[in-house]
């Protein structure tokens, strides 16, 4: 063999070696280890999933291993919620670790899971740093401009990232949007527990499941928003850019339950109940797996970032009109507020 043909087979083997080790890289290994912010809310009953030795299918290609505690001892419920879950959690085999800076060097995606909204910013600060895919709970954060500026650095850092309620994957919802005998989509009512905490916008504690299902079924582009507020009910009205309406209602009394009616060109069908964590929970492996994949994937999360902050843009829409006397609020209005703010903070530092 030639000294010229000897190089270049050797060239050749090299390139292969080259691409099957990058190849082998670019596969995850299994099962992900997940670590997660705050025990305060849907920490215990999602680890008691993950964590299942009999998990299977997507459900078993990720575990909780790590957590951090978290909590906002300003809010009774996160509290009293923090108190039932460490235990359990440690229990089920997850590590609690005292930072998010330790959290995040032993795991290979992040669930931001803290009840309350407000901290949410600084706390995904410190995983877009450690450039770890990350699924934010919802609200997905205490604001409209702390949102925005959640999505800006994750777009910044290129770390997939995104937000969403259980309720968006239900079954029942899912198949409205493929049809499911309804048709072209003409209109929606929505319904949700819509509790109240003082720290966060109205809606965005406990309203959000019910707007989430909203947004859902309808899509995006809202243009304006109307509210009517009494002791024990919320009727939130939007509408959409094509004519179409929307409602939300948010219930204080009676029945804690979710669900929606859907209007459409072939008929009316009830839709929007809550069906478990489950489907929420494969979707969101899907994503990281493809995420610790594809460079392309913090681009392309399961739900767009623009969608998220239409649904934070209406409930601080539905704010500002309870305060105008029930007017109309636009979407835009309440995103220039935003985006103010956002200027403004910049200018302080």
């Amino acid at each position: 063999m030639s000294r010229q043909h000897l190089i270049r087979l050797t060239g050749m083997i090299v390139a292969v070696l080259v691409w099957a080790t990058l190849g082998m890289c670019a596969e995850p290994t299994l099962p992900l280890k997940a670590g997660i912010v705050g025990l305060d809310a849907h920490a215990r009953s999602w680890t008691g999933i993950l964590n299942n030795p009999k998990a299977e299918g997507e459900l078993a290609d990720m575990v909780v291993t790590t957590a951090f505690a978290g909590g906002s001892p300003d809010i009774p419920q996160s509290m009293e919620l923090l108190e039932k879950a460490v235990g359990p959690v440690r229990e089920a085999g997850v590590e609690i670790v005292d930072s998010i800076a330790e959290l995040v060097d032993k795991v290979d995606v992040v669930l931001i899971l803290s009840i309350d909204g407000r901290p949410h910013l600084e706390q995904a600060k410190q995983v877009f740093a450690a450039g770890k895919p990350v699924y934010i709970d919802k609200p997905l954060a205490g604001s409209l401009a702390d949102g925005i500026e959640i999505f800006r650095l994750a777009e910044k850092h290129n770390v997939p990232c995104f937000s969403s309620s259980s309720l968006r994957y239900a079954p029942g919802t899912q198949a409205v949007l493929r049809d499911g005998g309804v048709g072209a989509v003409s209109g929606c009512t929505a319904f949700s527990p819509a509790t109240i905490e003082p720290h966060h916008p109205d809606l965005f504690w406990y309203g959000i499941h019910g707007v989430e299902t909203l947004f859902t079924i309808m899509g995006t582009g809202c243009t304006t928003v109307t509210r009517v507020q009494t002791a024990d009910t919320e009727i939130v009205v939007g509408v959409w850019d094509d004519g179409r309406i929307g409602t939300f209602r948010g219930t204080r009394t009676g029945p804690h339950t979710y669900g929606a009616t859907v209007f459409g060109a072939k008929g009316i069908v009830p839709s929007g109940k809550f069906e478990g964590y489950e489907p929420l929970l494969v979707e969101m492996i899907k994503y990281f797996k493809r995420a610790l994949t594809e460079d392309g994937a913090a681009s392309d999360p399961p739900v767009a970032h623009t969608t998220t902050l239409e649904i934070l843009a209406f409930m601080e829409a539905a704010d500002e009109s309870r305060r105008r006397g029930g007017v109309p609020v636009k979407l835009e209005e309440v995103f220039d507020t935003a985006r103010q703010q956002l200027k403004s903070r910049d200018q302080e530092k």
